[in-house]
This record gives C-alpha cells, structure tokens and sequence, in this order.
C-alpha cells in the first residue's frame, strides 16, 4: 500500500506532468516551410487547431514530392500523425520534409515540425510527426511514373 509516508521521489516525479523536451532545429537542414499561426488558425484557448496544422503539413510534404515527381502530385494517404506538443499563436514553426520511399508512380515523405516559442528563451520542440504518400499525376490528373533520377538532373 502507498501512503504519503513511503511513497518514493522517483513514483512522484514519473507522475508529475512532463515538460516538452527542448532541443534546437536540425542541424544542417533547411526547412520546407516557416510559418507563424494567426490567432484566427487558433481555439478560444489560444492552441492552434491540428486540422490547420495538417494542411501545412501536407503542403510542406508535398514540396520535395513534386520536386521528385518533377510535377504536379496528390496526396493520396496520411500514413501517421502524431501531434507531440501543442501548438499556440505566436509560435514560429519549421516544417522539414524527406523523401523516404519512391515507388513506381508514389513517393512518401516524412515531415518534422518544430515550434519556436518564447523567442526571448529560446524554446524549441518537436510538436508534430506525419509520413504521407502523394502519387505523381500527369495533365489529366491520372497517375503516372515518377521519372527517374538521372533524367531529373
């Protein structure tokens, strides 16, 4: 039985609510996107809502895709979403994006998002991770091959 008296610091501590882990931006990477949310993107409670963060999600995924794919692509599958912080107005978010699979007419990417907040404290956490799949698609919105490496460069 647990009573105030031998309950241990350590079963304390691992009940306490955790803080997000701080950690800075990539290194040696380039975001696909930096935006900043509005408080018109956020509830009455000032966190943003994570359909708007899907959206940019699947926007900053789809830049390296259609690099790729050397045109137009659609998102054809969201993978996974994980949100691991929550996101408020007056964050600064870093969306970085990589292409980690590349099928005969898909490509999946893996999209990382940072938050930047409390500019002044230099605070910076991962709040989101999302791998989805786009498909290539030609003029008549059809798939098609994505072409390959050597007549990309």
């Amino acid at each position: 039985m647990t009573t105030p008296e031998n309950t241990t610091t350590a079963a304390v501590a691992a009940a306490a609510p955790q803080a997000p882990e701080r950690q800075g931006l990539p290194p040696g990477k380039m975001p696909e996107l930096r935006v900043m949310p509005a408080p018109s993107d956020a509830n009455v409670y000032g966190d943003v809502f994570g359909g708007w963060i899907m959206a940019q999600v699947d926007i900053a995924g789809s830049l390296p895709a259609t690099r790729r794919a050397n045109g137009r692509v659609a998102t054809v599958a969201v993978n996974s979403f994980v949100f691991k912080n929550p996101v408020f107005v007056g964050d600064l978010l870093s969306f970085y994006a990589d292409i980690i699979k590349v099928g005969n007419t898909s490509i999946t990417v893996n999209v990382e998002v940072y938050a930047e907040r409390n500019r002044l404290q230099a605070c910076t956490v991962k709040v989101t991770e999302a791998t989805l799949t786009y498909v290539a698609t030609g003029p008549d919105r059809k798939p098609r091959q994505v072409p390959p490496l050597e007549t990309l460069l």
